[in-house]
């Protein structure tokens, strides 16, 4: 019918319909044309050789790549980059205003990286300028120190200023330790909302699992804001204290055991508990940080400096020593507003293997908890094996109604496919209440059996190891 149609106003016009279908053709060619011209464009405008030379250029998905020095220092220093990267450059652009004497204003924009290691790509722009030298934070981040980047990826965070948030802000050093003999640990050291000028509300929490008994310990004191950002995460919390020497954490504890309903320790006479852990981060790697945010400042953040370590030490409950040799070690760090979020994770280790996954589910007045995607990261001996954002995390009902049974994800990315099995073994249920208003639930602890299978990068990954899981409960 339409051919028809053009047939017939051919004949009835011939002059005019070949013009119309003349105009028609060049302006299809013209667009076609551009758009092949703005594709090139912005193809150069991403070539690394225009930004300072070399191969391949690394940006973050939303924008600024905060973990740079942590990815550039470890993972291209591994297989499969390591033959092949000479050299790695960061580069930071930015809009500056030029204010002449006159008072009027000139836009700017300026591109900032490290001296030394621009030359080593071929910068055309810097090459020739011998004036320009590297200072002593160049130095340190073109060459950190495995302590160093531990110190960065474990920095704390002023409080955003978000005053209808502010009261639920809380960050916190984790750890977990697990001995042969399953002996068990799980320590929080926690400093949450302003109290003054200059001072934080802290805890330590400490719940130790022995000879199939179960212990809670805590520690409370108020600390020095200024102090907390500049030394973290060197902290000091009553008589409890974190160093981080070189790639050691040094654990120092002395606790008293929390007593009643209430949950809470009262400090009275010499601590129940006291006790040294020593936590080596070795190279189990390490997930960079990570944040998440929503209206009205909503942000929480999230960060694994040690996913797999190993502790040793001793801890003294009266007459009672309980040993961690060589017992495997986990460290994150959490921090952000708390009000009205729960969330899921999990984590297990064997041998050269480490996966940790979770999902977060902020309140409704900050993001829908649907919309925000989980992850799971698997870690070899020399780095990233793979990550994905499509993960699904199930929770099976168990023999009772306020535990769950089994927990089951599912993963699944470029070039990754893991299922893990969570049976849960034992759990912890601790009351928790979101905002004074909000409503009480329970949050677990789940101590599991986890088993794993799957591939990435190319290989099969099975095995069955204990793990450690967490999850909420409405009450």
């Amino acid at each position: 019918m339409t051919f028809r149609l053009a047939l017939r106003s051919f004949a009835a016009q011939p002059v005019r319909t070949l013009v119309l279908a003349g105009g028609f053709g060049v302006g299809i060619a013209s667009m076609a044309g551009l758009l092949g011209v703005g594709e090139v464009i912005l193809e150069q405008s991403r070539s690394p050789a225009l930004s300072g030379g070399g191969h391949v250029a690394i940006s973050g998905v939303s924008g600024t790549l905060h973990s740079a020095r942590h990815l550039t220092s470890s993972l291209l220093r591994r297989e499969p980059f390591a033959d092949e990267t000479l050299s790695a450059s960061p580069t930071k652009t930015s809009r500056l205003y030029l204010v002449r004497a006159d008072g009027t204003r000139r836009a700017v924009t300026a591109t900032g990286g490290i001296p030394s290691l621009e030359r080593a790509l071929g910068d055309p722009e810097t090459s020739s300028m011998q004036g320009w030298h590297d200072n002593e934070s160049d130095q340190a981040w073109a060459d950190p120190q495995p302590g160093e980047l531990l110190r960065s990826l474990d920095r704390f965070h002023p409080i955003p200023d978000v005053p209808t948030r502010a009261d639920s802000w809380a960050e916190w050093l984790y750890f977990n330790g697990t001995a042969e003999n399953g002996n068990r640990f799980y320590l929080s050291f926690i400093v949450g909302r302003r109290t003054g000028p200059d001072r934080r509300a802290a805890v330590v929490r400490l719940q130790l699992e022995r000879d199939g008994r179960r212990t809670r310990y805590s520690g409370r004191q108020e600390i020095s804001s200024d102090e907390l950002l500049a030394r973290a995460p060197d902290l000091e919390i009553g008589g409890s204290r974190v160093r981080l020497e070189g790639t050691n954490y040094r654990i120092h504890l002395e606790l008293h055991e929390e007593r009643g309903e209430a949950g809470a320790a009262v400090p009275s006479g010499p601590p129940d508990l006291v006790g040294d852990l020593v936590l080596e981060a070795g190279t189990g790697g390490a997930l960079p940080p990570l944040s998440v945010r929503g209206a009205g400042g909503w942000v929480s953040g999230y960060v694994v400096p040690v996913l797999s370590g190993r502790f040793a030490g001793t801890l003294q409950t009266g007459e009672t020593r309980v040993e961690f040799e060589d017992a495997a070690g986990y460290h994150d760090h959490n921090w952000g507003f708390w009000e009205g979020v729960t969330w899921q994770w999990g984590q297990v280790a064997d041998g050269e293997i480490s996966l940790v996954f979770g999902r977060i589910r902020p309140p409704l007045d900050a993001a829908d908890p649907d919309r925000i995607p989980g992850f799971l990261l698997v870690m070899g001996k020399e780095g990233p094996l793979g990550h994905a954002a499509a993960v699904r995390i199930e929770e099976i009902p168990g023999a009772t109604p306020e535990i769950p049974g089994r927990l089951e994800v599912t993963a699944h990315g470029a070039d990754l496919r893991i299922k893990i099995s969570l049976d849960v073994e034992d759990a912890t249920r601790t009351p928790f209440r979101q905002g004074g208003e909000g409503p009480e639930m329970e949050f677990l602890q789940m101590r599991a059996l986890c088993r794993v299978e799957g591939q990435v990068a190319g290989r099969e990954i099975s095995f069955s190891a204990p793990g450690s899981a967490e999850t909420f409960r409405g009450r």
